[in-house]
């Protein structure tokens, strides 16, 4: 019998480095996946609907999340953002270790269901560090700037719920903790 996946839960303020830790982490591990999370907010230039995201309208979302279909959802940045339950068990049982981005409501939500969740915050060297990445990406106007900045003090105030924190100061540094943290907690799965 294969062992099942382990499910790894990585939360950062926007702007941390999840995507580029990840992209990182996938040159050396491509057999780490991610769950595709479905959201209400619009894609970005060069987004793709059920590849970076499901972009579901409000309405069916909330629907969804009636019916059950997500593991986790929460709204963020008034926008909702939730894992399709039966995607992420179908890829755990086939053997894959999973990492989900979510932020950390999600985090809450998800750990209140699950047992099997190992956790991971990702933190900026400082918050003038994560203000110049925000400002760099060119994406976001003033308002949305402020806005991430201010949810990023309580995000960060929150770490010590953490099973590991990561501080993304060195892109490689980080992904050699967090390859560490994949292989520790993969030696720990019994079944």
């Amino acid at each position: 019998m294969a062992k099942r996946g382990i499910l790894v839960v990585m939360s950062a303020p926007s702007g941390a480095g999840k995507r580029t830790l990840l992209e990182k982490l996938w040159e050396t591990r491509p057999s780490l996946e991610t769950t595709v999370s479905a959201t209400t907010r619009a894609p970005r230039p060069a987004e793709v609907d059920g590849e970076d995201y499901h972009f579901l309208d409000r309405e069916t979302f909330e629907r969804r999340v009636a019916a059950g279909d997500f593991v986790e959802w929460a709204e963020v940045h008034g926008n909702l953002y939730g894992t399709l339950r039966e995607e992420l068990d179908r890829r755990l049982a086939s053997g894959h270790d999973i990492i989900l981005e979510l932020d950390v409501q999600g985090m809450r939500n998800l750990k209140a269901q699950r047992d099997d969740v190992v956790t991971v915050f990702l933190t900026p060297p400082s918050l003038e560090e994560l203000e110049r990445r925000l400002r760099n990406r060119g994406t976001e106007d003033e308002a949305v700037i402020a806005l991430r900045l201010r949810n990023a003090r309580d995000e960060m105030a929150a770490q010590d719920e953490f099973d590991y924190v990561i501080v993304n100061d060195d892109l490689d540094r980080a992904a050699a903790e967090m390859e560490n943290i994949l292989r520790t907690e993969r030696s720990r799965q019994t079944v």
